[in-house]
């Protein structure tokens, strides 16, 4: 076949084209040799194309995170930005962020224990955790799923609550992205305040998804956001600690 020539199968599986895009496997028609514009272009037709629609995607987790969930468990993939994709995407644009302004949320801290206790080991170990929040979110992600599990286990699976986690940790990095701003350039004082907004919108989030205004239900879904939130930061902490001391040994 020469170049130029519309091709008349697809190169991945083979099947005839009729088409600009393979019925079988979803395949372009039109796939030559890589060049760096192709890959560029991949990257963001990944992001912001119908194929993985992100502002779709971020508006209904904004205006209407319940149907988003809803319909995304319900096998309405391929109209939303996947949750493990968001999260992690979400958790790259928080850490070129953080380090284009050189921002720090442990400046200045500095944990007061009296005694023989080490202060300096529990201060690295505080640092490692910031330093290191795209691997310890995780934690994040996984007790948020488990502990919604425990509460509303007749809701879903355990692998849907998780999906859910995904996108409601990658809101939380992008609540923390904002918020970041204000702490760096003006009041460094509200550290806690990502955490009160993200309470708030994981209260929204499953009430809208619940379809609920039943007292019990705001109430198990307090209980379980806090205990996941505490769950989260021990866990995350201790691996923290013990990578940190390990490091002394």
């Amino acid at each position: 076949m020469s170049t130029g020539t519309k091709p008349t199968y697809c190169k991945n599986c083979q099947n005839n084209l009729i088409d600009n895009y393979c019925s079988k496997c979803g395949q372009r028609s039109s796939v030559n040799k890589i060049t760096f514009k192709e890959t560029f272009d991949d990257f963001l037709d990944t992001i912001f194309s119908i194929n993985a629609p992100l502002w779709t995607t971020l508006k209904l987790l904004i205006l209407s995170p319940g149907r988003l969930f809803r319909e995304y468990l319900n096998g309405r993939r391929k109209r939303y930005y996947k949750p493990v994709a968001f999260f992690i995407l979400t958790t790259i644009v928080y850490l070129v962020l953080r380090s284009l302004i050189n921002y720090d949320p442990m400046e200045n801290e500095i944990i007061k224990q009296e005694g023989v206790v080490n202060t300096t080991l529990f201060n690295n170990a505080g640092k490692f955790m910031v330093a290191n929040i795209n691997n310890i979110m995780f934690f994040l992600v996984f007790t948020l799923g488990l502990f919604f599990k425990l509460f509303f286990n007749k809701r879903n699976s355990l692998a849907e609550f998780t999906a859910i986690s995904f996108y409601l940790v990658g809101v939380y990095t992008i609540i923390g992205t904002l918020v970041m701003f204000y702490l760096k350039y003006f009041n460094p004082q509200f550290k806690m305040l990502p955490i009160l907004v993200f309470s708030i919108y994981v209260l929204y989030a499953f009430i809208s998804f619940f379809k609920t205004k039943n007292i019990g239900d705001i109430i198990k879904i307090m209980i379980a956001f806090f205990l996941s939130f505490i769950f989260y930061t021990i866990l995350g902490y201790a691996l923290s600690l013990l990578i940190v001391w390990l490091k002394t040994i």
